[in-house]
């Protein structure tokens, strides 16, 4: 038996009813998606248990929760209760209060709890562990070939995933996966990934949990670094552009992560801008992901990112958006470069288009392991409220 065996898990093991990433939903805000805490019992919880966390080390008494949340003190002091019996919540001291005695502090215990994010790249693989605040704990690299096939890929990354956690058998609350789309983000099934049409149906999400006994939530690798950013709280509404072995984006609008009906949105890079131009692996001619990838291939940075900008421009002119961030390993291999290729264009659209007020670009934080930590806040972010 492994040491992820051994692991003391909370939630359901594959194929159990609301866990696995089976969530019907597909927005931010909706709690619970793959996740199954134990310890959590309900909405209420969960409020508790995000305040506790956004107060970090200086912790927050229980009279301050009862006012920020609207609930009574007395389900304030049963809900932390439970959550310092399940290890959740500890004392952070005390503080004076204007009459009567010292209010008792409490606080998170981010070691408490542990999430995988898992980015599944199509020739490398990022593997981290997250606490509860999200802070990464441990991660692992190693190279990847989506071409190998659907279980040898699976295989190779359970294997990273059990050594990961294996020097830390604590409460693992389950595993996000962040990969080109597009896919089922319900089912957790991929579709037609572009240049490897053998993927198309594989039931990822369930491959994975059936291989770990943790629950598991798949998600595209845009929009996991969208929701990292989102809960980050870099703007209301942004695109997060992501160039690195294909192109893609991920949508965050009025606060909310967008993934459309069928998680179909963000299918960026293959929009048509160039009638005629050179085949892309999906079929079609002149997709912007084939023309930056071209354009990376022989060095021509400035073409990538103009032909990258072309489609911001587009998103920004579409949705209205506040802000455009890049990511991915061509953008950080040459930052400066897209910043400014793409914030031309974006810029010369808008003044063309009448628009008074700047939208703008920069690199995403994170870095090249941004989408491995958007990944486990997918599963992170559900236990406390705040996203699914």
């Amino acid at each position: 038996m492994n040491r992820t065996d051994d692991a003391r898990v909370v939630g359901a093991g594959a194929g159990s009813s609301g866990t696995g990433g089976g969530s019907s939903g597909s927005g931010v805000g909706r709690a619970g998606a793959g996740v199954n805490l134990l310890a959590l019992r309900g909405h209420n919880a969960a409020l508790v248990l995000d305040l506790l966390r956004t107060a970090g080390g200086d912790g927050i008494s229980r009279l301050e929760i009862a006012e920020r949340t609207g609930l009574t003190p007395q389900a304030v002091s049963k809900i932390t209760a439970r959550l310092r019996t399940e290890g959740l919540a500890a004392e952070a001291g005390r503080r004076a209060s204007t009459g009567g005695k010292p209010r008792t502090l409490l606080r998170l215990v981010p070691e408490a709890g542990h999430a995988v994010g898992l980015h599944l790249d199509r020739d490398e693989l990022t593997a981290v562990l997250a606490d509860l605040t999200g802070r990464v704990v441990a991660e692992r690299r190693a190279p990847l070939d989506f071409g190998a096939g659907a279980d040898a890929v699976v295989e190779a990354a359970a294997g990273v995933v059990r050594d990961l956690v294996a020097a830390d058998p604590g409460r693992l609350l389950g595993v996000g996966i962040a990969l080109p789309g597009p896919l089922d983000h319900v089912d957790g099934v991929l579709h037609r990934v572009t240049g490897f049409p053998a993927w198309d149906g594989f039931p990822l999400r369930d491959a994975f949990a059936g291989r770990l006994g943790l629950p598991v939530v798949v998600d595209k690798d845009t929009n996991a670094a969208a929701l990292g950013l989102a809960l980050g709280g870099v703007a209301e509404s942004f695109a997060y552009l992501h160039l690195g072995t294909g192109l893609g984006a991920g949508l965050v609008l009025s606060g909310g992560l967008y993934r459309g009906a069928r998680t179909g949105a963000g299918e960026f890079g293959h929009q048509v801008i160039q009638l005629d131009g050179p085949r892309c692996g999906c079929g079609d001619r002149g997709c912007i992901e084939a023309l930056c990838l071209a354009a990376v291939a022989r060095g021509d940075t400035a073409e990538a990112a103009r032909a990258l900008g072309v489609g911001a421009a587009n998103l920004v002119s579409l949705l209205d958006i506040d802000l455009v961030l890049l990511g991915g390993r061509a953008v950080f291999a040459a930052e400066g470069s897209f910043v400014r290729g793409v914030g031309e264009v974006v810029t010369e659209r808008a003044r063309r288009g009448g628009g008074d007020t700047e939208v703008p670009v920069a690199v995403a934080s994170g870095g090249d392991r941004g989408v491995a930590e958007g990944a486990a806040q997918l599963v992170l972010a559900p236990v406390f409220g705040r996203a699914g």
